[in-house]
């Protein structure tokens, strides 16, 4: 409190007596009075910055120590507050500085010098500068001061804190006051909801009691329906099982036979259809046997040639092979006939470079050109591969079968050979041995692969 008013204490001219004759340089007020500087009050400190620092003001450069060379240009108030430490310590260290500052308030502000007991603050400061046997009790007045101003600070401060904590106190004890009031008219009507709350539980519990008799009266006749109804739903269950039992064995049966007659009727159907196709190959051979005994016999003509009565050295007996394309082409001309090709044999066997597909394709398309041009029924059988059945299609003519992944053409074409009726003309056109041997004992010509190609070439 005391720093805020005392720094303009210079500029209102309020500075204590005259300090005298100067210090002698070496010998500083603290020694004449016994003070120690680093003790002084701040407020003496201040003052004693603010007279520094208006005395610096006027003084010539010179005068001035080199450490507040700096501060010289600031005005006298900044100086004294940025330099204020600096100033204090050159007074306290440097007489001749000392007694500079004494003699330029002396010179300039006579008077101003000389206070009254109203400033203890410029009294001090100025005893302090000039040395003066007082500057201890000034000082210690100064402290006083500045202790008896901070305790009715502190004083003041608290009686105003006291203040707002009775205001802040009658503030709550009206709350709580209100806040009672208000929780026992709370208490009073939850009495009221508690006792309404007794009286229908009382009710409820009476109802209860009465709907519990009477539950258990249910249950037990509930308990008793449910051991007649579970009796009569077992006997059921076990009458439906017996039912579904015998229903089951008589579809069973139903079944069994019905895959009997449908496989005697399949059975039957093929036979029928196996036995027509025979008998009409039969039919077919004979009529072409007939024909072509007619022709030799010449019935009808001019009687038979001697040339016709004798039998020429190419006739062929059944299972002959076909050496040559012209003996290919006098079996091609039987009635009926029926070529059965080895399908890679004969493709490997002409155009074996070309990629499998290829070579199918190509025989495939040669054989129906064949077919188209004799009238000849052509079957061609390839190895396996049901997987490659759907790349190589059958043209107009000419039947394509693949064998089973598991069975080889060779089979298949036996079986096709068996299945033929005694009598018809077959040709198998391959150049495997075994092939060859086993379909000349069922009577078939075999016609070796590059015979067939020969004769597919023109």
């Amino acid at each position: 409190m005391y720093a805020e008013d005392d720094r303009d204490a210079p500029a209102q001219g309020a500075v204590p007596a005259s300090p005298g004759p100067a210090a002698a340089p070496g010998s500083g007020p603290d020694a004449r009075a016994g003070l120690d500087w680093d003790l002084l009050p701040d407020p003496v400190r201040h003052r004693l910055a603010d007279v520094a620092a208006t005395a610096v003001a006027g003084m010539p450069a010179p005068e001035i120590p080199g450490t507040l060379r700096p501060f010289a240009r600031f005005t006298p108030a900044k100086r004294a507050r940025l330099g204020a430490t600096v100033l204090v310590r050159e007074l306290r260290d440097d007489s001749a500085f000392r007694a500079a500052v004494v003699a330029w308030w002396e010179e300039h502000r006579p008077g101003e010098l000389a206070a009254g007991p109203d400033e203890p603050l410029t009294v001090a400061a100025a005893a302090v500068l000039t040395g003066a046997a007082e500057a201890r009790a000034a000082v210690a007045a100064v402290a006083r001061r500045g202790d008896a101003a901070e305790a009715r600070a502190e004083r003041d401060e608290a009686l105003s804190r006291a203040d707002k904590l009775t205001v802040e106190v009658e503030r709550l004890r009206a709350e709580l006051v209100a806040a009672h009031d208000q929780v026992r008219e709370a208490a009073a009507h939850r009495e009221h909801e508690l006792t309404q709350l007794r009286r229908k539980v009382s009710e409820q519990g009476g109802r209860l009691r009465t709907m519990t008799d009477a539950q258990a009266g249910l249950e037990a006749e509930v308990a008793r329906l449910r051991q007649g109804m579970d009796a009569r739903l077992a006997e059921a269950v076990a009458e439906r099982d017996r039912e579904r039992g015998r229903a089951d064995e008589e579809r069973a049966r139903a079944a069994r036979a019905a895959d009997e007659v449908a496989a005697a009727r399949q059975a039957a159907k093929e036979a029928r259809q196996g036995d027509e196709v025979r008998l009409s190959l039969l039919l077919e051979t004979l009529g072409g046997a007939v024909t072509g005994l007619r022709r030799e016999l010449s019935l009808g003509g001019g009687g038979p040639r001697p040339a016709d009565l004798v039998a020429g050295p190419g006739a062929m007996a059944p299972g002959d092979p076909v050496t040559t394309p012209a003996a290919l082409d006098t079996l091609l001309a039987l009635p009926a006939v029926h070529l059965i090709v080895d399908g890679y044999n004969v493709s490997k066997t002409g155009y074996g470079e070309l990629p499998l597909q290829d070579q199918r394709s190509r025989l495939v398309g040669q054989l129906g050109a064949l077919a188209a041009r004799t009238g000849v029924e052509i079957t061609v059988v390839f190895d396996g591969a049901a997987v490659t059945a759907a790349q190589t299609r059958g043209t107009r003519g000419v039947r394509v079968l693949f064998s089973d992944a598991s069975v080889i053409a060779d089979d298949v074409i036996r079986d096709l050979v068996a299945a033929e009726p005694q009598g018809r003309p077959l040709l198998v056109a391959t150049s495997d041995r075994a092939v060859v041997a086993s379909v000349r004992r069922k009577g078939a010509h075999a016609v070796p692969s590059s015979v067939l190609l020969g004769r597919l070439g023109h």
